[in-house]
């Protein structure tokens, strides 16, 4: 597949990316605000949670609306829609094992 862009701008593009979303920024600084200490994206956790504050054993999931299939306020692309479908059903139903896990663990 030729990339239609040059190295430069693709390159510009991909530094625009953002691992953390805005949403996550506000939370994080809030909770750090109030004194609560934490640790972000635990890979060692069950479901790599956004946020983990492991000495009162929480954790806390902070799910957008495209990704995440919000009733309210999720669009659905007019693209590809056939892999969107699969792709946030996949999501939908991650999120619900990642709950699930969660409660039985208490």
């Amino acid at each position: 597949m030729l990339d239609e862009i040059s190295r430069e701008q693709r390159s510009k593009n991909m530094v625009a990316i953002r691992s953390v979303s805005k949403i996550e920024s506000i939370f994080s600084k809030a909770l750090w605000n109030r004194g609560i200490r934490f640790r972000r994206n635990v890979r060692k956790l069950f479901g790599n949670p956004d946020i983990a504050i492991q000495k009162y054993k929480i954790v806390i999931f902070i799910d957008s609306c495209f990704w995440n299939g919000c009733p309210y306020h999720f669009t659905r692309p007019k693209s590809n829609q056939e892999f969107w479908d699969k792709k946030i059903q996949r999501n939908i139903k991650r999120d619900q094992e990642v709950t699930q896990y969660y409660k039985e663990k208490g």
